[in-house]
């Protein structure tokens, strides 16, 4: 049938059943979801966790997401990018706690006191996953099972702070070192389809380096350069290369091979 110009009407392409109404990714089909380090979530627990998500949000890198004393920020779940948690003095100096990647949930320990007790930055360009401020509650209460799984989370990440702790408290700063870049390179493989094959993205200046492990930024890099002529890694072009996984860990005195356990994805 024609239209009283003469012209086939073109007909009109299917809807988009991927994005939700505001033109964002439905949980179902979030890009994470296939990756292996994840768990498989149940039907019922991707209708909750879309239920509870309110929009994304994007930032630029060394854009803020909490600051620290924030009263009102809402819970996170990290799409793409890396972030850190981090604590100030009133000096300005600076302790980064952990690094983000794709998977961390964000926020918790804000929801636990009155204001957030430390900030969280990106250090690239990033996408988040924002859920209602009482979305923490409904998970535990609609959901022992996701209630479960963030209980899981919050204990993974106090058992990084605790390995950081151990580093920067005992190991040297070689030591230090190989450890911060052989987890952060078996947590970013785990999210490549090449399990870090050809290298991991890796945006962390020395002093980012410096701030996660008390180190001087001087020490850092003579620390690094020395790693390097071992042979141990390579840090080029924004990416990280592991040489010899055994011997970096050796050094580490790494408990297990530092591959992150598979987990859920709030």
């Amino acid at each position: 049938m024609r239209d009283t110009a003469g012209v086939d009407p073109v007909p009109e392409p299917p809807p988009d059943t991927s994005r939700a109404p505001g033109g964002e990714t439905r949980c179902r089909d979030c890009a994470l979801r296939p990756l292996k380090l994840f768990h498989e979530p149940t039907g019922d627990e991707l209708a909750l966790v879309q239920s509870l998500k309110r929009r994304e949000r994007r930032l630029g890198p060394g854009e803020a997401l909490i600051h620290e004393g924030q009263t009102d920020a809402p819970l996170y779940t990290m799409l793409q990018g890396w972030a850190f948690r981090y604590k100030t003095l009133s000096d300005g100096r600076r302790q980064i706690l952990s690094f983000l990647m794709a998977g961390d949930f964000i926020g918790v320990q804000q929801k636990m006191g009155d204001a957030a007790a430390h900030g969280v930055e990106t250090l690239t360009e990033a996408l988040f996953c924002v859920f209602q401020r009482d979305a923490l509650w409904e998970l535990h209460r609609r959901s022992p099972m996701m209630g479960f799984n963030v209980t899981w989370l919050t204990a993974h990440e106090e058992s990084m702070v605790d390995d950081t702790l151990l580093s920067v408290g005992r190991r040297s700063a070689e030591e230090r070192i190989a450890s911060m870049l052989i987890l952060l390179f078996k947590r970013a493989a785990a999210l490549q389809p090449d399990a870090g094959a050809g290298g991991v993205d890796f945006p962390l200046t020395q002093q980012h380096i410096a701030d996660g492990l008390g180190l001087s930024l001087v020490h850092t890099n003579k620390t690094l350069r020395k790693l390097q002529r071992r042979g141990l890694h390579r840090i080029a072009d924004g990416r990280l290369y592991l040489r010899d996984v055994k011997a970096m860990a050796r050094l580490a005195d790494l408990y297990g091979d530092g591959r992150p356990p598979g987990r859920p994805l709030v």
